[in-house]
Parts: structure tokens; sequence; C-alpha cells
């Protein structure tokens, strides 16, 4: 593969994967509930997700989905509602500083993120498995990695070394852009643990989930 066409494939990458999105969503939103060390389950699900989605398209079922209704819309739904389920989870759990307490920002955000990470029970597990379920819940990525990946290959070269150093790549740039909201999200705990605005950054990251389960559920391919 050429150098040229190489980074020319980065920089798309790096800017689809760095739009915000709901598996950007789930990073923060992990990373705020459950610090930013657990959250690494989170990133490696999505990983995991995108990884089998690139294996599958490279196996041209991405193709077979897009020619059957009822297998694109069935993945479309379940996702859509997996996110509808995130968002309201999200919502039901918004904590608040108690009515009529002073909140001390110095202590919170000095002790915060050790705190949250010592009693939250969530594993690791749990988290990857959120992370994996949301990234394989769009098809449509399936039709994305089926459309792009041939605008990158050189059809006189061997398939499977390309597609190796294609699927590395976006394996290399979507830790490190997910590994970045995660950081920012667990900055951010800091800041807003056990504050009104805490609450209403969670509400928000409910409602955001909500949303994306609308336009995932009303989009067309």
């Amino acid at each position: 593969m050429l150098l040229s066409l190489w980074l020319l494939y980065v920089s798309l990458a790096a800017a689809l994967i760095a739009s915000p999105g709901p598996s950007a969503l789930l990073c923060v939103s992990h990373a705020l509930a459950h610090g930013a060390r657990k959250t690494i389950g989170t990133i490696l699900g999505g990983i995991t997700a995108s990884m089998t989605l690139m294996l599958l398209s490279a196996l041209g079922l991405g193709a077979i989905i897009a020619a059957s209704d009822t297998l694109f819309s069935a993945i479309k739904w379940a996702g859509a509602v997996y996110l509808l389920y995130l968002g309201i989870s999200t919502w039901r759990n918004a904590k608040q500083a108690p009515a009529g307490v002073e909140v001390d920002t110095e202590v919170v955000n000095a002790g915060a993120p050790e705190r949250a990470e010592s009693a939250d029970t969530t594993t690791f597990w749990t988290l990857f498995r959120k992370g994996l379920m949301v990234g394989l819940g769009n098809p449509k990525d399936l039709l994305f990695f089926s459309a792009l990946f041939p605008q990158f290959m050189d059809a006189s070269a061997p398939v499977a070394g390309q597609l190796l150093i294609l699927g590395c790549t976006w394996m290399v740039l979507d830790g490190s852009i997910m590994l970045m909201y995660v950081l920012a999200g667990a900055k951010l705990l800091a800041r807003l643990h056990g504050t009104r605005a805490g609450q209403w950054f969670d509400r928000a990251t409910g409602g955001a989930f909500i949303a994306a389960a609308g336009i995932l559920a009303t989009s067309q391919r």
C-alpha cells in the first residue's frame, strides 16, 4: 500500500472515529460513572465490535445484510432498543447533590475519582459487553466498511495483507481516540461529582442516548 494512500485513510478514519457517536458517548458516560481505568473495558468492547464488522464485511456478509430488509431491520431495531435502554438507565441513575448542602469542590476534585472507582462494583466484562453491543448494534457500519475498504486497496496486491494494515490502523486509531474521550470524561467527573451540574450532565447524556436510538430506528440504508 502506498504511503500517501495510507495517510489519506488515516486522516479519513480518524475524522470518522472522532465524530461524536453512540460509542464515544458511552465511553464518556462510563468514565463519569466508573472511572477511566474500568472504562478500558468499554473501549476494548468497541474495538472488538469494529474488528468483527470489518471481518464480516471482508467475508461479504455486509452485502448479504444489505440485500435483506428483514435482517437489516432486525439488527437496526435491536441496536436502537439497546441505546434506548442505556438512555433511560443513565437518566434514572443521575446523581444529585443533597438540597441545601454546600459542595466543597476542592475536596471533590481531589478525591472523587478514587472514591468512585473504589465503591464501584461494576466489572470489566460488564463494560466490555456494553461497548461491544453498542458497536455491533448499527448494521450501517457493515455497509460502511464494505464501501470504504475497496477505495484504499490495490487489486493487483495481496488482499489479506492490505486488510490487515487497514484493520490494525483502524484499531489503533479507535483505541487512541476513545481513550481521549475517556480521559476527558474522568477529568469532568472530578469537577461535577456530587453537584447539580453533574446530575444535569447525566440527564443530558441519557437524552443523547435516547436521541441516538431514535435516529438509528428511523435511519434508512
